[in-house]
């Protein structure tokens, strides 16, 4: 596969975040890592790492501690608090966030007495929160708190939810991993679902985060190779209610995890090369409720669905990355399957449009639909919260100016 030098004089435009290392960072030594945590851990003493969402929207915090009776249930998990003038969440002189559990999965990483054939025997456990300020009022950043009412309030309908998270892996000089240093490799083509060792760049760090996932207790239900060399998805779902948006946060994590594992970043921007014919990377999303589902009849639900979604654009787009819209522009071009962000289209079987009905849906006349417009750093809270409130509440109006907005930001 011929690879084209070029000088790139703009390569990553990231709007929100975006981390590079000018120094390559040198790789401890597992050999060693692995004697200390292969000693066997207490059987008294558990350990939680709770993970939240940081001021950005997109990048996630952890910190670990012990306690010392096992965890079942996210209500046996007490509360705790950190520095929110440390994550972009508070200032110095009032700075304490609180972290409140709102779900708790096994641990893949910090294993009981090294490795465990049967996860039930693991009781260290990754804790996600939600977070609240000293009012316990949900921070601007906490979508999840607005979304679980939303939720709720349509539990009677199954909402269900299938999310396709893409992601970029980068070298730590923010360089797609596996290409040219400041040069393409060999054009699209070869590498969506791809096998060899000149396509499929990074499968160890693809598999060792499938396998995690399923220790971990999700529903993550496929992986593969995308267009863009370096490039992956996977899928988690599909799930009913809040579990689908929890599941795909605590994946993230894991991901980044890896990632660590590997020296290699996970990126999630919408449009990781800007420069040259290379697809972008999103988070679509299946959607469906019970009515959806009926045999003969679920398709004229969708397509009602559809029609509610066609006046709402603007909406949506501001609801469908971190950055209020304006990462997506970057990603929406109508080119490399997708449609323009400015205007809303539906169509069957088609991956240049908003939304995509599958053939299969159509010819069963029952289903579920595609939204191809959240992108790969969405905050999945937002994306099920409008969608709900759109197609099962029946929201109307088409604000752009941050008025639909339930924090008020612009």
């Amino acid at each position: 596969m011929r690879s084209t030098i070029v000088t790139l004089k703009m390569f990553v435009k990231r709007t929100l975040v975006k981390f590079t290392s000018a120094v390559d960072i040198r790789p401890l030594d597992k050999l060693i890592t692995s004697k200390y945590v292969n000693l066997p851990q207490p059987k008294n003493k558990f350990l939680q790492t709770y993970i939240w969402i940081d001021g950005t929207g997109e990048q996630l915090r952890s910190k670990t501690k012990t306690v010392s009776e096992q965890t079942n249930s996210v209500k046996d998990v007490s509360w705790w608090s950190y520095d929110g003038s440390s994550t972009g969440q508070a200032e110095g002189e009032n700075s304490d966030i609180y972290l409140k559990p709102v779900a708790i999965y096994r641990d893949p990483f910090i294993l009981m007495g090294g490795v465990s054939d049967n996860p039930e025997t693991n009781q260290n456990k990754l804790v996600l929160c939600e977070t609240l300020d000293t009012d316990m009022k949900p921070l601007k950043t906490n979508w999840r708190s607005d979304c679980e009412k939303t939720l709720k309030s349509v539990a009677d309908q199954k909402p269900t939810f299938g999310f396709e998270q893409e992601y970029t892996l980068l070298d730590r000089d923010g360089w797609p991993f596996g290409w040219p240093k400041m040069a393409f490799p060999g054009s699209q083509g070869p590498y969506y679902c791809s096998v060899g060792a000149c396509q499929a760049y990074a499968r160890d760090l693809v598999d060792s985060h499938y396998r995690a996932c399923l220790y971990a207790g999700l529903d993550i239900a496929g992986i593969n190779a995308e267009v863009m060399p370096s490039s992956w998805e996977y899928q988690i779902g599909p799930t009913i209610g809040i579990d689908a948006a929890d599941q795909l946060w605590i994946s993230r994590y894991i991901l980044h995890r890896i990632g660590e594992e590997y020296g290699i970043q996970i990126s999630l921007d919408p449009k990781p090369v800007e420069v040259g014919d290379w697809n972008g990377a999103g988070c679509h999303v299946n959607f469906n409720v019970e009515e959806m589902k009926k045999k003969g009849e679920g398709l004229k639900a969708i397509e009602k669905a559809i029609e509610k979604l066609s006046k709402r654009q603007r909406t949506h787009m501001r609801h469908y990355d971190p950055a209020f819209g304006k990462d997506n522009k970057r990603r929406l071009t109508g080119e490399h399957e997708t449609a323009s962000y400015k205007e809303f289209s539906s169509d069957t079987a088609s991956r240049a449009v908003s939304i995509r009905i599958p053939r299969q849906v159509a010819d069963n006349q029952c289903g579920y639909f595609e939204d191809r417009r959240p992108a790969a750093n969405c905050d999945p809270y937002q994306v099920t919260n409008i969608l709900v409130k759109t197609v099962c509440l029946n929201e109307t109006g088409d604000d752009d100016d941050g008025k639909d907005n339930k924090h008020g930001k612009k």
